[in-house]
């Protein structure tokens, strides 16, 4: 018998629908009910293409005697953290108090008359293992001490609450150090420099900071920065995070060689990845395999994770079914190439040609399969993409060029059940988030920008206007859309990350006047909205919720840390002085210094925590405005200019062929444009 996650629109949320746990979604109605009744909340985030996630799914919360303890002494709640990234950062803050690391799933139990928790974890197994406790054996304890020990519970919450709420509240700086955006630089930048021991994930936010830091002369610094920058790119288009034969990126490798990924595809680290390859190669870093990756990326996207309405999906699964007729799911089968496969699909000289380019052995490199990893950079011979195209035939059931789009699996039943003609594909989760549309948007246009493929914008520009046209309720910006339903109020990142999608839109059409003028209205338009929602006048900087959305939380967080996706925060002060330069409103100029001064202790302490921030505090210290023809603006467009607004002009002076201005002060006009590029050059690199 389903339980009450059958009616939710999360997929996650309805990948539980059959537990026998008596699930409740989070609302007033559950909040108010375990008050009532005086039982404890259990409160289980998670998201759909966790792996650990499922496995807990399966497991623990399938089994009866556990369902039957958790629905007599417990209040459970199920939450997708996708849905409600401020709730889950909230209590992931909280578990990494108690326990000293966090992750998902992320379990913590509650009390339900403040909502303030007092125990966590992550995966419990059934049975005691991998040396934590059953399931059950927890959920005992738990209950005994929630009735037994008042005194030590009401202790320890105020000590858990006091902490958070500490955490909440930054002391105030007025001014930056001269040196700080340097040492912010040159943390991350050692944050993403290669090494020998662990995961490697693709850390954009990092690397994108580091790419920034060389247009600075680094020479003396501790690391070889361009060089960096330029590996992070090699190892992402060459590596086994990377689908080789049909594009996208998955979420990381489980190795330091970047060979065998956790094979879920998400659409928040394809659409940073493209934008970073994009300006890599406009720094100058033109390796075939980046614009390969791109263009590949790009046709997986639009095959695979574009709605006919034109926005694009969540994510794509790590794990799908070998057979209608297998029990689970495995983890990489749609993916991964037995060298039998191999010999079977390709002549002997495609066999050869691939063996020479990418790891493949008769022994694999992933539990007796072979994760493609190329081995070389430079482009592919006709040869090797002939083997390619084979591949990709035989999972998808037919070649790439007649294939313009591939229907999503949206859950097991219909992965299991639909007639494929190849390979049966993972679950696609097919719910709409507008940061990660956002940052999928900003991607494009920056590939499009850079290779002047028009294809690119024309994805983002439909995906722009359907949240424009479609995220707006009773006169509220809209995180969600559920196949033509909008849910839950926006949060500062679907604010800051359009925000952003919006203004590199208009950046990218200096042909089209009245395009342009169309982006920066509705940016300015939201930055207002934002502005009243969101805003914290008492401490500066954005809230994560908005003010009329936060009445369930125990404090209202300020994001600034980074983490797979950019801090909104620091999105959110970029953006202020982009939109200073192109309204000439030094308002916005005075709130971004007012957010940076919020922070600044925090960029000070803990430079390798916020990246983003720093990006903002580089544009603040380096913004320049390039005021030229549309002509020279498309040319401007194909170079690395990250702290410069490109603006079309139209009363430029006498023989002038552009105008620099470095934040309020213009440069002499500039005559050619060499000299007007120098003066750009110059001017981006006057603040360190």
């Amino acid at each position: 018998m389903s339980n009450r996650l059958a009616q939710a629109q999360s997929l996650y949320l309805r990948k539980h629908a059959e537990n026998p746990i008596d699930w409740w979604t989070w609302c007033d109605e559950a909040l108010a009910t375990a008050k009532a009744q005086n039982k404890p909340i259990f409160l289980s985030i998670g998201y759909s293409s966790c792996h650990w996630c499922t496995v807990m799914e399966g497991e623990a919360f399938s089994d009866p005697a556990i369902a039957e303890y958790m629905n007599a002494y417990f209040l459970p709640i199920k939450v997708d953290r996708e849905e409600r990234p401020d709730l889950d950062s909230i209590y992931m803050q909280a578990l990494q108090m108690m326990v000293g690391q966090g992750g998902w799933p992320l379990n913590v139990f509650i009390a339900p008359d403040d909502l303030v928790p007092f125990y966590g974890g992550t995966y419990f197994p059934v049975e005691p293992r991998y040396g934590r406790p059953g399931f059950l054996q927890v959920l005992q304890a738990i209950r005994r001490y929630y009735d037994t020990e008042k005194q030590d519970l009401l202790a320890r919450k105020a000590a858990i609450l006091e902490a958070i709420q500490q955490s909440a509240v930054l002391p105030k700086t007025q001014q930056a150090g001269e040196d700080l955006l340097k040492k912010g630089i040159e943390t991350n930048a050692g944050v993403i420099t290669p090494h020998d021991y662990g995961t490697q994930f693709p850390m954009i936010p990092y690397a994108d900071l580091a790419l920034r830091g060389t247009r600075f002369n680094t020479s003396t610094w501790r690391y070889d920065i361009p060089q960096v920058c330029q590996q992070r790119g090699l190892d992402l288009a060459l590596g086994g995070i990377y689908d080789h034969v049909a594009g996208g990126f998955h979420r990381y490798t489980v190795d330091p060689t970047w060979t065998v990924p956790h094979f879920e595809k998400m659409l928040y680290d394809n659409g940073q990845i493209v934008e970073y390859l994009a300006n890599l190669w406009s720094r100058g870093v033109q390796e075939p395999a980046i614009e390969r990756a791109i263009a590949f990326t790009v046709q997986w996207l639009k095959r695979e994770m574009t709605a006919p309405e034109g926005y694009f999906y969540a994510a794509q699964d790590a794990d799908s079914f070998t057979n209608p007729n297998a029990a689970e799911p495995e983890e990489g089968a749609f993916y991964v190439w037995s060298y039998r496969d191999l010999q079977q699909i390709l002549s002997s000289d495609e066999l050869s040609a691939l063996e020479q380019q990418f790891t493949i052995t008769p022994q694999g490199n992933f539990e007796g399969q072979n994760v493609l990893q190329r081995q070389h950079s430079g482009r592919l011979s006709d040869l090797v993409e002939q083997a390619l195209s084979k591949l990709f035939a035989v999972r998808y059931g037919t070649t790439p060029e007649s294939l313009d789009a591939f229907p999503p699996a949206r859950n097991n039943q219909e992965a299991k059940t639909q007639n494929w003609s190849g390979r049966i594909p993972p679950v696609t989760d097919t719910k709409m988030i507008v940061a990660w549309n956002s940052l999928m948007i900003s991607g494009l246009a920056r590939a499009h920008a850079v290779f002047k493929k028009s294809e690119y914008l024309d994805i983002a520009l439909a995906a722009a206007r359907f949240i424009l046209n479609r995220q707006r309720e009773n006169g509220r910006f809209h995180r969600l859309n559920y196949e033509g339903q909008t849910s839950v109020i926006a949060q500062s990142e679907d604010y800051a990350l359009f925000i952003k999608a919006l203004l590199d839109l208009h950046q990218v059409m200096p042909q089209d006047a009245n395009a342009q003028q169309f982006w920066l209205e509705q940016a300015i338009a939201l930055q207002a909205e934002f502005d009243e929602y969101l805003w914290s006048s008492e401490l500066g900087g954005y809230y994560n919720t908005a003010s009329d959305a936060s009445r369930d939380l125990i404090v209202r967080e300020r994001g600034y840390a980074d983490n797979a996706t950019p801090a909104a925060n620091g999105v959110a002060i970029a953006n202020l002085v982009r939109l200073a330069l192109l309204t000439e409103k030094l308002s916005y100029l005075d709130r971004a210094e007012q957010a940076l001064q919020a922070f600044t202790s925090a960029m000070d302490s803990a430079p390798q925590a916020c990246p983003s921030l720093f990006t903002a505090l580089d544009w603040y210290r380096n913004c320049t405005l390039l005021r030229t023809t549309p002509t020279t603006l498309e040319i401007a467009l194909t170079k690395y200019l990250p702290a410069s607004v490109l603006n079309v002009a139209t009363d430029l002076p006498a023989s002038a062929v552009g105008l620099v201005c470095q934040g309020l002060t213009c440069l002499s006009p500039a005559r050619t444009a060499a000299e007007l590029f120098e003066q750009v050059e110059q001017s981006q690199v006057r603040s360190l």
